[in-house]
């Protein structure tokens, strides 16, 4: 495809970040949510990050002004039918992903690259009830999309070479860094993730360290930018306890990947990260 024009489903934390990733790159966007109030975080979230880089020199007004203009918000799943590649970041939920899929299938061109941002659910799954399940692939981007540099671009078990090789050649144009990976629970990154954040919760747990001290550790001792517990905060403890369920699941309730019950009360009471304000750390 020699030109883009790309639409992002879900004007989140994910699916803003994946817009202004493909605005920068002087793509056409269409940015859907049927939540006004999120589509309008997703706005300002725009201009305060644009702002940031004239601040700093990047960019000038105009490239500011520009950016913006290329992202169009929109309410209404129809809009996308003039789309080349769709990039859905809606809940890891299998069954929404299908269900919009569907929808997608009905108003777009079967050449349509349809592809899915999860971080865990398969995407052999996702297409197995479409209309050429050729052209669905993930396409794994990880928060915040703007500044990390990896992407997984996964083959599902219908995907096409052709496809494949279109979908990693658009990750290249968005100046990312993609890596292959196929059809399995958690592909490459959040499979080698599970132990990191999964340890963490048990050693807090049992009593062993308290959250403040492990990230101190493993930030200063092991080398990472982030401890385990401000990256959850990060993320969101909600999709990161979802992620751990699929992987869970998916091998069959291998017990090295079991989710933890920590987790799941903070997902229970709401207590999800940066997001809401709290979650392992005080953000109010």
């Amino acid at each position: 495809m020699n030109e883009y024009r790309v639409g992002v489903i879900g004007a989140g934390t994910m699916g803003a970040g994946i817009a202004l990733v493909c605005a920068r790159q002087g793509y056409s966007v269409k940015l859907l949510d049927a939540n006004e109030e999120t589509l309008e975080r997703a706005k300002q979230y725009f201009h305060s990050t644009l702002t940031k880089d004239v601040t700093k020199g990047k960019i000038s007004e105009e490239q500011k002004a520009k950016t913006i203009q290329l992202i169009n918000p929109i309410a209404r799943i129809e809009e996308l039918h003039d789309r080349t590649i769709i990039v859905e970041a809606v809940p890891e939920r299998l069954e929404l992903k299908k269900s919009l899929f569907q929808q997608l299938a009905k108003i777009c061109s079967e050449k349509t690259l349809l592809l899915s941002n999860t971080s865990s659910i398969s995407i052999t799954a996702i297409a197995g009830s479409l209309a050429h399940p050729e052209r669905v692939l993930g396409l794994h981007f990880f928060n915040p999309a703007p500044v990390m540099p990896l992407v997984e671009v996964i083959r599902g078990k219908q995907s096409s070479e052709e496809n494949v090789q279109a979908t990693y050649q658009f990750a290249k144009k968005l100046a990312k860094v993609p890596v292959m990976a196929t059809d399995t629970p958690g592909f490459i990154v959040n499979r080698v993730a599970r132990p990191y954040y999964n340890e963490a919760l048990r050693i807090l747990g049992d009593g062993v360290a308290e959250v403040e001290q492990i990230d101190r550790i493993m930030k200063r001792a092991g080398g990472f930018k982030m401890g385990p517990f401000e990256l959850q905060d990060m993320i969101g403890i909600d999709i990161n306890f979802a992620t751990t369920q699929t992987v869970f699941q998916d091998f069959f309730y291998e017990g090295r990947f079991k989710p933890s019950r920590i987790q799941e009360r903070m997902v229970q009471a709401g207590n999800l990260g940066r997001k809401t304000g709290e979650g392992f750390y005080d953000y109010s």
